[in-house]
């Protein structure tokens, strides 16, 4: 197989918000909101990534605002008692990026395959991963959204790909003929076969392509040709 997999610096955004540890509460919330973005890479020296503030991050000071009962003067039993361990971490008292962010980052590389991008924010449930080189230092971010561009390849481009990864190398002619038809990242492929076992080999290589959404098969097998 000769197929070469889509990596990170083909989706990600190269110009990427970040901030100084020494942000500002007010100026990390202000610049998701101009940035439209869910999560910023905090940076130190000439741009070494060193944690990353998200919304979540932010929202723990809202989550314990209000009553100060919740602080101090409640009862050790009362709910308040146990936000109030909670709160300890520092988090809903914090108010420079420094004392917000999750550090270390998770990160990625641009030589990284998006499947593999894709597995890190699935395993750790976040949205963002900042991509850095082999010192740290931030080159660019990726999204779920970007992860999601494989999905608008042109369907003549990945049929082109199923032919030459999968048909040409599963079921060559003339023992087999086979046609592939794309329609909307939908593989189909039909004809004729010599080995019907090699179906689900050939379902598993086809999804494996980068852009396919689901894969039909009207495949039957052909009739030995008589000695």
């Amino acid at each position: 197989m000769h197929g070469t997999p889509h990596i990170v610096s083909d989706v990600m955004t190269q110009t990427v918000a970040a901030i100084g540890r020494r942000a500002p509460f007010k100026e990390i919330v202000q610049m998701m909101q101009d940035w439209r973005v869910s999560a910023l890479p905090v940076l130190e020296g000439e741009g070494r990534v060193v944690g990353v503030v998200s919304e979540a991050d932010l929202l723990s000071k809202e989550e314990f605002r209000g009553d100060d009962s919740s602080r101090q003067g409640a009862p050790e039993s009362s709910p308040f008692a146990r936000l109030r361990g909670i709160a300890g971490s520092g988090k809903a008292d914090a108010v420079t990026a420094e004392q917000l962010m999750t550090s270390p980052a998770l990160t990625t590389h641009a030589d990284a395959t998006v499947a593999q991008a894709a597995r890190i924010m699935a395993r750790h449930k976040v949205k963002r991963l900042p991509v850095v080189d082999d010192f740290g230092m931030l080159q660019g971010i990726v999204s779920r959204a970007d992860l999601l561009k494989v999905f608008l390849r042109d369907d003549e481009e990945i049929a082109e790909e199923v032919r030459r990864e999968v048909v040409w190398y599963l079921f060559p002619p003339p023992a087999s003929v086979v046609h592939v038809e794309v329609e909307d990242g939908v593989v189909k492929l039909g004809g004729h076969i010599r080995d019907t076992a090699l179906v689900p080999v050939a379902a598993r290589l086809t999804r494996a392509v980068e852009g396919v959404v689901d894969v039909r098969f009207e495949l039957t097998a052909r009739e030995p040709t008589p000695a």
